[in-house]
């Protein structure tokens, strides 16, 4: 079997998905921070930083996406991971990412074969979408979001998620989050389709 970290067109690939993938997480929150407000939200590394509470992000900073409360743009400062799972543990999800693209870089090197296509597009997608994640954190000081889904419903029959929360998909998230969890995805289903054993596959027929 020849590996993916010998192969041209599997560099290609992963590649191509990730600096599209990075770029576009990085342009949309461009574009969010300075439009979805009435005027351009100024965010300082420092202050983000050493106040986890502060906020330059005005009460107007909400837009109707599509009509019939299906997606508005909401711009939210989140210093914790994924949908704001873990909040004010900045250094730790740093450290975390850094962690996680190693382990896909691994996969990708030693899990996957030069035709994996399907493997190769999921890794870029994780790793743009990780790597636009992780510039926030250093250099913005917190994950710009300005995804809010299904705005202003609500979990039938009283129900709350965790901390009391009632509202239908409370989590506002970026172009970076999504990409990582369609790449999780199309890599649980890659590995899925792998065989149980791939050495007896690999051999020819009748031995």
């Amino acid at each position: 079997m020849k590996y993916a970290l010998h192969s041209t067109r599997a560099w290609c690939t992963l590649i191509i998905v990730l600096v599209c993938t990075f770029t576009a997480d990085l342009y949309t929150k461009h574009l969010a921070f300075e439009h979805i407000a009435s005027e351009p939200v100024l965010l300082e590394r420092e202050l983000l930083i050493a106040n986890p509470h502060w906020t330059p992000i005005p009460m107007n900073a909400r837009q109707v996406a599509i009509p019939g409360r299906i997606l508005d743009f909401q711009l939210v400062l989140n210093d914790g991971a994924i949908f704001g799972i873990g909040s004010q543990q900045r250094v730790f999800f740093i450290i975390f990412t850094f962690i996680a693209l190693g382990i896909a870089g691994f996969i990708f090197a030693k899990q996957t074969s030069a035709n994996c296509t399907l493997a190769h597009i999921a890794l870029g997608l994780i790793l743009g979408g990780g790597l636009g994640n992780l510039y926030d954190r250093i250099f913005i000081g917190r994950v710009r979001d300005f995804f809010y889904m299904l705005p202003d419903r609500h979990l039938p029959f009283d129900l709350s998620w965790p901390g009391g929360n009632t509202e239908l998909f409370p989590w506002v998230f970026n172009v970076g989050d999504s990409a990582l969890l369609i790449g999780m995805c199309f890599l649980m289903i890659y590995f899925w389709k792998q065989p149980a054993n791939p050495e007896a596959s690999e051999q020819p027929a009748g031995e």
